[in-house]
């Protein structure tokens, strides 16, 4: 059934609302009556973390209001020099394969998911940086067979039963919340003693967590710590690395705006890595990377249950609907940004995100979702691309390989599908 902004379809015996009206979807996720949670999760997504993404309630409520203060702005411009570090190590990487004619073809897809993993290590785990890469090698085998098995037909129990995959997962969850909890265990143990700072991300969650607790007794175990980094490395690592591959596709293709961006660059950062004060004059970059955002988003649907019975504007929700948010087709939907929806226009961000739509009253761009739940870690994400992304356009320009074929899927986040080739020339 279709009608205007609503649609339901059938998955089995449970009924599924699409909802493409803005408005409507803001009012899901603002979620003031509490009804609308996730629904049910495949337990096989809870061995890769039980962290504040799959929370609910006032588990959530609680360890969202200790997190939140380790990724404010201000803690954040701490950590660029840090994944400035990543950055330039990465882009060594590269130089040592450059041909003699100063060129290279790179499949930047996974080039930026190693980059994206280096970057956590050394922001979530400071000076265990070495053992928070070990850690996000053995994650990394996780997730992948965690996403093997949720392609398969999901049968209750058989995770339990002892094949060679179900151990495998078993054993690497056993010895990822191991070695966490001999990092937490140290950091916690270096900052009590006053030997170490908590500078980085762990150690300025184990800062509020302790804080907090004494304040207002409520408690978040150790048990908690060692899940919030396994959503670290979960949530910070895929994302990033496809906006950042998306970016590069976008501009290999619209040379214009790869031009643009680099004179802002050389304008801007100059011969020096990027800093706090630099990248916050970058115009050019943000409205690029929101456009990417708007085309191309980490996480195309977002995906809600009624579990009371509900209204949202006019429509009455019974309990139990599943509700599926797409956030790709409400970016690329005519009505909201017009007939050039589809265009690679940034400067439709000029004015800024509130006035980039065609209506500014809807408010259809939320790449990191809508209200109390939005997306911890967008400034850090944000921050991430554009360190990258000036630091490679000011060594290299780039162009699309003709082996390259466009074809977006998503596995977790956005992906291209047969990889992202593009061709860099050093630049003089």
């Amino acid at each position: 059934m279709v009608a205007g902004k609503l649609s339901v379809s059938w998955l089995g015996t449970s009924p599924r609302l699409i909802i493409m009206n803005p408005t409507l979807i803001k009012e899901v996720l603002l979620n003031k009556q509490g009804h609308f949670h996730l629904p049910p999760l495949n337990p096989l997504v809870l061995i890769l973390t039980k962290g504040l993404t799959t929370l609910q309630g006032e588990k959530w409520a609680m360890h969202r209001k200790i997190i939140n203060p380790a990724f404010h702005l201000d803690k954040l411009k701490g950590m660029i020099p840090a994944i400035a570090e990543s950055c330039a190590f990465m882009i060594e990487k590269w130089m040592k394969s450059i041909s003699p004619e100063g060129t290279l073809e790179i499949d930047v897809w996974p080039a930026f998911q190693d980059l994206t993993s280096d970057i956590i290590s050394r922001t979530a785990f400071g000076s265990s940086y070495e053992d928070g890469k070990k850690i996000l090698k053995l994650q990394k085998e996780l997730q992948q067979l965690v996403i093997e098995a949720m392609g398969m037909l999901y049968i209750p129990g058989f995770r339990f039963v002892p094949t060679k995959k179900n151990r495998r997962r078993k054993d690497l969850d056993r010895r990822i919340t191991s070695m966490l909890k001999t990092i937490v265990d140290t950091k916690e143990k270096m900052i009590r003693t006053g030997e170490r700072r908590g500078d980085d991300l762990l150690g300025l969650l184990l800062q509020f967590k302790n804080e907090n607790n004494l304040l207002n007794n409520s408690q978040m175990t150790k048990e908690d710590i060692i899940e919030e980094c396994k959503q670290f490395y979960l949530a910070g690592h895929e994302t990033t690395s496809s906006l950042l591959t998306w970016t590069l596709i976008v501009l290999a293709i619209h040379q214009d705006w790869q031009e643009k961006a680099r004179q802002e660059v050389v304008q801007v950062v100059r011969e020096k890595n990027p800093d706090a004060e630099a990248i916050s004059h970058l115009k050019i970059i943000t409205m690029i990377l929101n456009k990417v955002l708007r085309l191309y988003p980490p996480v195309i649907a977002l995906y809600k249950r009624a579990y009371k019975e509900s209204k949202i504007g006019d429509l009455s929700i019974p309990s139990g609907v599943d509700l599926t948010l797409p956030i790709m087709l409400i970016n690329r939907d005519i009505e909201l940004w017009g007939d050039d929806a589809e265009e690679f226009k940034p400067e439709r961000f000029a004015e800024g995100i509130s006035h980039a739509c065609k209506d500014p009253t809807k408010m259809a761009f939320m790449p990191f979702g809508w209200g109390p739940r939005t997306c911890i870690g967008q400034n850090f994400s944000m921050i991430e691309a554009k360190v990258a992304l000036s630091m490679i356009l000011k060594q290299f320009s780039f162009k699309l390989s003709p082996t390259y074929a466009h074809a977006p899927y998503t596995v977790m986040t956005l992906q291209p599908q047969h990889g992202a080739q593009i061709m860099f020339r050093l630049l003089n």
